[in-house]
């Protein structure tokens, strides 16, 4: 799974002429999901999105504070080119995860994020659509990240996965963390 976290003072999604979804100061989450994330992968991502330093604190100091301990807003976006590969110069899109569980999984990844946080700061575009994505970066800070190499190998899997129910999932505020991302 890949995301790009981008630092915000405002963005919004746009479809045609009308616009989907906007926030304020927060972060914009391109979000990947690749044919062989499961659960573990859509947990790992939306507990690091939501506690990533991406803010200065109150004292002054620098990369000190998460969206949520700002209680600031976060924009998500599906994007399955994040997965491209490159054949040549034409991107190919095999590892990405297929369209027809990938919209579960999103919406699994989205249910994490409202059930970790304040539901109604977490905001999306329109799965699936032709969409207009308006950031104005601030800083600019942003910010790749992928799941870690330690989470299975997806070479190993002879079946492409689909993230189960979420019910059972729960996101800590990374304290005592040990993956060491």
């Amino acid at each position: 799974m890949k995301a790009i976290i981008q630092r915000v003072t405002q963005a919004s999604v746009t479809v045609g002429e009308e616009t989907v979804s906007s926030i304020g100061q927060g972060l914009c989450v391109l979000i990947g999901i690749g044919r062989y994330d499961t659960a573990k992968e859509l947990e790992y991502m939306a507990r690091k999105i939501l506690n990533i330093r991406l803010f200065d604190g109150e004292d002054g100091k620098r990369w000190n504070k998460s969206v949520m301990d700002k209680q600031l807003e976060v924009l998500c976006v599906s994007q399955f080119t994040l997965s491209a590969v490159l054949k040549g110069n034409k991107p190919d899109f095999h590892e990405a995860m297929g369209p027809d569980t990938s919209e579960e999984a999103y919406q699994d990844f989205l249910q994490l994020m409202r059930n970790s946080y304040n539901p109604d700061k977490i905001k999306d575009g329109k799965f699936g659509a032709y969409m207009q994505v308006h950031i104005q970066n601030d800083g600019p800070v942003t910010i790749p990240l992928d799941s870690p190499d330690n989470l299975p190998d997806p070479k190993k899997k002879k079946t492409a996965m689909v993230a189960p129910s979420i019910q059972s999932l729960s996101i800590n505020s990374g304290e005592g963390d040990n993956s060491g991302s």
